[in-house]
């Protein structure tokens, strides 16, 4: 064998010993953002689990905030089936859910009696520590996503990345205004 013939089967080599690692790169990535988006799912699940407990309590004190709890339940009915979508869609539903819910809180609030009940706290304690961790679990999601996307998006890979099937995912954001304004916040000097 010449050393013309080693050289190229040399490169040869190199390139596919790159693309192995590119693509097995790209491939890890890509199960890390599905991985982190089942968490998403997991603490979902947990929190469409606790709503209808936390409605019944509340109904047994204001059972005239009909509203309120029809809101709840329908936009619960919509985050689930909201399950099978992506990931816009899926907060798109669950910023309608989180709107629904402050109106029950907002509700929960005016009875003080529902304040001290047992299984009330328990519930309201229970959705909120659902949702530290549905907030942790989406910004684990969006970190993996823009660590994939990135890895797609720069040289060489991303000459590569279409050519083997990869594309983008899509960040799991907020949707509803009210949730990106800033709280306004005064102070009344005392005298």
């Amino acid at each position: 064998m010449s050393l013309g013939w080693l050289i190229v089967l040399a490169i040869i080599v190199i390139v596919v010993v790159f693309l192995a690692l590119t693509y097995n790169r790209l491939v890890t990535l890509r199960q890390r953002v599905k991985e982190a988006f089942s968490d998403i799912d997991v603490q979902l699940k947990r929190r469409h689990d606790l709503i209808p407990n936390l409605v019944e309590t509340v109904k047994g004190y204001a059972a005239h905030e009909r509203g309120v709890f029809d809101e709840v339940t329908q936009a619960r009915a919509g985050a689930i089936a909201a399950g099978a979508q992506g990931p816009q869609q899926r907060a798109a539903a669950e910023d309608m859910l989180t709107g629904a819910l402050r109106s029950l809180f907002a509700v929960a609030e005016a009875y003080p009696q529902l304040q001290a009940v047992q299984e009330y706290k328990d519930l309201s304690e229970n959705l909120r520590d659902t949702e530290d961790k549905i907030q942790f679990a989406r910004r684990f999601y969006n970190g993996q996503v823009r660590d994939y996307n990135t890895a797609l998006q720069t040289f060489p890979t991303v000459v590569l990345a279409g050519a083997m099937g990869f594309t983008s995912s899509e960040y799991f954001e907020v949707e509803a205004p009210s949730d990106r304004e800033v709280p306004k916040v005064s102070f009344t000097p005392s005298a």
